[in-house]
Parts: C-alpha cells; structure tokens; sequence
C-alpha cells in the first residue's frame, strides 16, 4: 500500500466537522423572510407535534426562541433551519409545504455513544387549518441507482452514488477532504414529485446531515441542507447551513431480479 493510500484510510487524520466548515457555504442559497408573520400548528397521527411562529429571523416554538434559516424550495415550499440553545445536542429542520398543508419535520440527535453516533426521527405531519392535498411525505427509494455530483464552493465537490434504501457513497472529488470516501447510512423522502429530502449519517466522524434536494432538472440539480455533529474536541456541537449544485452523472438500470430499489 502506497503512502497515500495508507493515509486516507486512516480515519484518525479524517478532517473533524469544524474543520470542514470554512467555505463550504459559499453556494448556499439566500434566506428568505417569507414566513415573517406566520404561526404554524404541526398535527402528527397522534396530534401536535410542534407549534411555531416565526419573526424575522427567528422562530418561537415549543422549547423557546431561536434564530433560524429559512430557504425557499419551491413555489410555497420552505425548508427552516436551527440549533436550539436549550437543546445543544439536537437540530431541527423543518420543511413547509404550504400549497399541500404538509410537513415534515426531522430532528438530529448527537447520542452518548452508538455508530452512527448521530441519529435522526422523522415526523410527517399536516397543518392544523390547512387544506390538505397531495401525498403526504413518505420514504421513497426514487433515488437509487443515480450517481450525482454536488458542488459546494470553487474548492468543494463530491459525489454521491445511492445504493439502496439503507446505504449511500460518498467521494469527494475537490477540496480538504480530496480522496476520502466511504459508504454510510441514508434515509430518503419524498416532499414533491423529484423534490427528495435526502439525509445521512456518518460512522466515521459523529455528523449528521439533513438535506432538500431538487432533482427534476438532471443537468441543473439544487440543494439546500446543515451538517451537525461535534468538533474536534468531540464535546461542542457543530452545526452549520450550506448549498450545493449538482448534476446527475449516470444512472444504473439493475436486472429486476437484482433490484435493490424493489422488496
């Protein structure tokens, strides 16, 4: 085994997350103001799930007042983002469709130990007094078997390959991370027709990330997502928002009987 070889298997050199964070927002997406104003009520099978109201740039809702994100997905599609200071070690993404009265909330969870060592929980939901249509966000294995590249910044690019509805590839093709790969866990929604929140979870360095992927034009993907975990120290929490461009690469066709994207 090469020198080189040897060093990017070896997880103990793997860049921490704080470590990652410096110009990997540089294609995020401007915050939008949209829901100034608004209160939402999150109604889950079996009832509330999270009442909310947000103000400027901030969001008040069950646990207190944050600052927060908010990206504009789609036409009356939102996806909001914080790091509640009264809940250090959990962050909370939550996607808005206020056309359909859906939501789906995913709260990320820093564990005490456990690979992955950070976790999520995913909740659809609709809004109380909305009128509810379309299909409800559910879990959906659309996009296994496309191979799609990500661009981050000049310097960040990776691609991801999704095998499966448990497992993905990452590589990153540019930047500090040049080189390392590996495959992790997955999980994959559906908010619209090719508008997938697509999330991993990490084994090698305690993160997690929450994702809102638009893949109805292959040539000109769009994402908005954050990256939470803990720092080098493996004690503060790190947590930041970010954005990518991407397009699909290629698209594996399996024989039916080999299909991982059929039971």
């Amino acid at each position: 085994m090469t020198e080189t070889a040897s060093t990017l298997s070896d997880t103990s050199t793997w860049l921490p997350l704080d470590g990652l964070a410096p110009g990997f927002d540089a294609n995020k997406a401007p915050v939008v103001g949209d829901l100034h104003g608004r209160e939402v009520v999150l109604e889950g099978p079996d009832g509330p799930v999270l009442s909310a109201r947000f103000t400027g740039s901030r969001i008040e809702w069950d646990h207190g007042a944050d600052e927060c994100e908010t990206f504009l997905v789609d036409d009356d599609l939102y996806f909001t983002q914080f790091h509640p200071r009264s809940r250090p070690q959990e962050a909370v993404s939550l996607f808005l469709d206020l056309r359909e009265g859906r939501a789906l909330l995913v709260t990320t969870t820093i564990g005490e130990e456990g690979t992955p060592r950070v976790t999520q929980r995913f909740v659809p939901a609709t809004l109380r007094g909305a009128d509810v249509g379309g299909e409800a966000p559910a879990p959906t294995r659309a996009l296994i078997g496309r191979r799609a590249m990500w661009v981050y910044s000049a310097e960040h690019a990776y691609e991801h390959v999704y095998l499966s509805p448990h497992w993905y590839t990452w590589q990153c093709l540019s930047g500090p991370e040049k080189g390392l790969a590996d495959t992790d866990e997955n999980s994959v929604y559906r908010l619209r027709p090719g508008i997938y929140v697509f999330t991993w979870r990490e084994k090698v360095i305690p993160c997690a990330s929450v994702t809102v992927a638009d893949h109805r034009d292959v040539h000109r993907l769009r994402s908005h997502g954050v990256l939470f975990g803990l720092d080098e120290t493996g004690e503060k929490p790190t947590h930041f928002t970010f954005g990518a461009h991407g397009r699909l690469l290629s698209n594996t066709v399996h024989p039916q009987e080999y299909d991982p994207a059929l039971d």
